[in-house]
Order: structure tokens, then sequence, then C-alpha cells
């Protein structure tokens, strides 16, 4: 679905995307030989989490599992209680 808005900038420049931007942490703007500009939008990952698309092998077994959720294909393994330290701050 395209979606065409007309934006003005204010008195600096500055345009507001509002809700077109939701959900975007950042964008990369590319200015073309025409005169137009492309924004390309960016939902960035914590630092903490790259690893996993780092590792084409824990990315395709999280896939797996998520699909497997998703397909109703899970089973009860009981508690992991015993294996809880209750002192952990």
């Amino acid at each position: 679905m395209e979606r065409v808005v007309q934006l003005r900038p204010d008195s600096k420049g500055r345009i507001s995307l509002g809700k077109l931007a939701q959900g975007v942490s950042s964008f990369q703007a590319r200015r073309m030989e025409d005169g137009s500009i492309v924004l390309e939008p960016f939902a960035e990952i914590p630092a903490r989490e790259k690893w996993l698309f780092d590792n084409p092998a824990a990315l395709g077994a999280v896939k797996a599992g998520l699909g497997q959720a998703a397909a109703g294909k899970t089973r009860a393994i009981g508690s992991f209680a015993q294996y809880a330290d209750e002192d952990i701050d």
C-alpha cells in the first residue's frame, strides 16, 4: 500500500514525519540525482541481541522454534523452579 503525504518544512528546514515514523528508530536519507529524497526506515536492535543475527545456526533455531510454537507444536516439560536461584537481586 503506497501512502502519499504532503509535508512542509518549518523555517529551519525540518520536517515532522509523525505517525509515518511509528516503529522506526532511524532513517537513512539519500538524495537522488533528480533531486528527490528517499528515506529508508531502520529498526535497530540492542547490541546485546546482535550476536543472534550474527549466528546463522542460532537464528535458524530460534526461527524454527517460533514456527513450531505458531503451529501449536509445543509441549510442557515441567517446572524449572528447582534451578532458580532465589538469592538473585
